[in-house]
């Protein structure tokens, strides 16, 4: 009895679905974060929190993955400097609006013990988080924006031009300027992340 083989996935394409199913799967979750604010029994942190953690994620992903094809801008790749110029222009904008609903949350944040402040509470019950981390937390993300405008004048203002031998050295400045706008907003989500474990809005 012959059988049909060829109706059946290769080893390779069960490979490349497990790879994308994985992949989306990973990400929905990560995703998904923000939304966890909702369950909390704070309506502050019901309505602020889930707000600024869906911005703040959200501005994440973009400036990271704008970041990191500074790599390969660096190196001289063309080809991406058109979605460079489109992702550092999106990058300005959604790090202001992640900065603008972090001062919404921010208001909150400052409350007195009376109203049930993360501020007073962490001050007087665990002084390292709020002058460690939170103190980090609140001028490392304020620095994407201005980076993110900057970078995203210089590689429009320059086009394509950029990329010759004597504008190398603004190439350069401005591929150091993204790499480090991505570790200011991952420094910024991990010290948020974890002044929010501590103590929620």
């Amino acid at each position: 009895m012959q059988t049909n083989t060829s109706n059946f996935p290769r080893s390779l394409d069960l490979a490349t679905l497990c790879i994308y199913g994985l992949s989306i799967l990973s990400a929905g979750l990560f995703l998904f974060l923000p939304f966890v604010n909702l369950l909390h029994p704070s309506p502050w942190q019901r309505s602020l929190g889930t707000i600024h953690g869906f911005g703040s994620l959200l501005a994440t992903v973009v400036i990271v993955y704008t970041g990191h094809l500074a790599f390969p801008l660096l190196r001289g790749a063309s080809k991406i400097l058109p979605q460079m110029r489109t992702l550092a222009f999106w990058s300005s904008v959604i790090s202001f609006l992640a900065i603008a609903t972090g001062n919404l949350a921010y208001m909150r944040y400052r409350a007195d013990m009376q109203f049930g402040g993360a501020r007073a509470w962490l001050k007087e019950n665990s002084p390292l988080g709020q002058y460690v981390l939170m103190e980090y937390h609140e001028f490392s993300v304020l620095f994407t924006l201005p980076l993110c405008v900057a970078c995203t004048w210089i590689l429009w203002q320059y086009g394509d031009s950029i990329l010759e031998k004597q504008n190398r050295p603004i190439l350069t400045a401005t591929c150091i300027g993204l790499m480090g706008i991505m570790f200011f907003a991952m420094g910024g989500m991990v010290s948020g992340l974890a002044v929010a474990k501590i103590h929620s809005l």
